[in-house]
């Protein structure tokens, strides 16, 4: 016993010395954070320091040399959270999101961008569009797209006269959690969440709660927040509401799709530089006779290019006109795809590129 307890004291001895010098190296990495935030004002740099395609790079790289044991996704978490605090010691940044607080959008805020940062929830896409585009913030995140029920279109629209363009993606898994402050589940007589998190959830409800009334209200968070005050009520959501609103979790991972997953966007004004691993978004419209889609497509085949994703959307310069929103891979600047682009340019009425981006990871 006293050998047991002898062994486990040389580990715990061990441990700390390890994390003694873990921060010694977190001290001076802030340290060299703080000496770029110098070179860079003296550059004349000093609106905003975040370059995402660095970002990408460095992940990528702290991805690939992991040995382990911890797991990638830990691992990019931990410094995706360490590359936030050292940013913030150069500069903080404010990043305007889809809101309230509690949402997917926000843990798909913080994914990227770490804790670090002055978040602004807003209640509207249009409203995160407006902050930016207004200066009030640096950057968004909106959502444009689930694997289940589809296109978030007021994000699509919003592209439509907005000068912004698209920095980065997230991809977040998403899972729907039942709370409530009743525990009994044959007392739960009706059920808050968004109209997209109750249509990925039928089928458990339907199995389940099939006698509960459905609400659907504006958000998650706010499912959580009317169930929190409402008698034989549960709400839909993520974990993050249900510690904001008090709430206990009584069923985890109710949707019906195991592999769920939303798309976000961030949006901002700069370029951002090409990593190697990159995908260009654009929107075009095209001349009406037939065959103009295909027409305007063939420079991609011919150039090598994949489309990942095309999505035909209302123009409102007309009735039954429609502009289509693409996904390619590659970088604008990357020679095959630069030449599609310029010859897909004398195809169609309007290009227009919503940015070039690395491609999402972990």
């Amino acid at each position: 016993m006293a050998s047991l307890e002898t062994e486990f004291s040389l580990l715990r001895k061990k441990i700390d010395e390890v994390d003694d010098e873990i921060l010694a190296l977190l001290s001076r990495r802030g340290k060299l954070a703080v000496e770029v935030a110098g070179l860079k004002r003296e550059a004349g740099e000093n609106d905003c320091f975040y370059r995402p395609e660095r970002e990408a790079e460095v992940l990528r790289r702290i991805r690939d040399n992991n040995p382990g044991p911890l797991t990638d996704e830990a691992v990019v978490r931990f410094f995706r959270e360490l590359m936030s605090a050292c940013l913030a010691l150069e500069k903080p940044m404010s990043v305007a999101y889809l809101g309230p607080a509690g949402t997917f959008t926000q843990q798909a805020t913080y994914k990227h961008f770490g804790h670090a940062i002055e978040a602004l929830h807003l209640p509207t896409i249009d409203e995160v569009f407006r902050a930016v585009e207004g200066d009030h913030s640096q950057f968004g995140v909106v959502p444009v797209e689930n694997s289940t029920e589809g296109v978030v279109t007021h994000t699509l629209d919003s592209f439509l006269n907005s000068p912004l363009l698209i920095l980065g993606e997230i991809v977040l898994r998403i899972h729907h959690n039942l709370m409530s402050k009743f525990s009994d589940l044959k007392g739960i007589k009706e059920v808050f969440s968004h109209q997209q998190s109750l249509a990925q959830c039928r089928e458990w409800l339907d199995r389940y709660l099939p006698h509960a009334n459905r609400a659907s209200v504006s958000s998650n968070a706010e499912a959580a927040r009317l169930a929190a005050i409402t008698p034989h009520s549960a709400a839909i959501a993520g974990e993050v509401a249900a510690q904001l609103y008090g709430m206990d979790i009584l069923e985890k991972n109710i949707e019906d799709e195991p592999d769920n997953t939303t798309r976000f966007l961030v949006i901002g004004r700069q370029p951002v530089a090409s990593t190697g691993n990159d995908k260009t978004s654009l929107l075009i419209s095209i001349p009406s006779y037939p065959g103009a889609l295909y027409s305007a497509l063939a420079p991609f085949a011919r150039y090598g290019i994949s489309m990942s994703k095309i999505e035909s959307r209302p123009s409102r310069q007309g009735t039954w006109d429609y502009v289509f929103f693409i996904d390619v891979e590659g970088h604008r600047e990357d020679p095959n795809v630069a030449k599609a682009l310029a010859a897909l340019e004398k195809q169609v009425k309007i290009l227009k590129i919503l940015g070039s981006y690395p491609r999402a990871a972990l």
